[in-house]
């Protein structure tokens, strides 16, 4: 099953991710930030952090959970490469991301990714998968 496919939106980049469950659908959405950010072939999970989040209803914890995922390299210059959802309901979300310390002469940005926006967020469970959609600000 493919983890997300990117679609164009004007001067943003949208995504569209898939998951078989909402915690398959979580973790694939952050995936797709950090693949789109960087090439992850060459970032090792030496550092985890536990991610604890709320919101109101599934898109709103989606967006939130992005965003702070993405503070994590914005804010603490963290790439991040695996995500695990351990807990989560339309309004919790507890988990935990590894990744290592961006390091300029081993790890190549491809895509800098500045914000992560409410604009057509989407999670949607069909009786086959979970999808969502998400806009960039790039």
């Amino acid at each position: 099953m493919r983890r997300y496919r990117l679609f164009d939106h004007t001067a943003d980049l949208g995504v569209e991710v898939y998951g078989k469950t909402a915690n398959e659908l979580f973790a694939n959405a952050a995936f797709a930030v950090f693949d789109i950010l960087a090439d992850l072939s060459h970032v090792s999970p030496a550092v985890e952090r536990k991610i604890v989040v709320e919101g109101d209803g599934w898109e709103d914890l989606l967006v939130n959970y992005l965003r702070e995922i993405l503070y994590l390299f914005n804010g603490e210059g963290l790439l991040l490469k695996e995500f695990s959802i351990i807990d989560i309901d339309p309004r919790h979300l507890e988990g935990t991301v590894s990744g290592e310390p961006f390091d300029p002469s081993r790890h190549r940005i491809n895509t800098e990714i500045k914000a992560v926006t409410y604009h057509q967020a989407a999670v949607r469970e069909t009786p086959k998968e979970w999808t969502a959609r998400v806009i960039f600000d790039v």
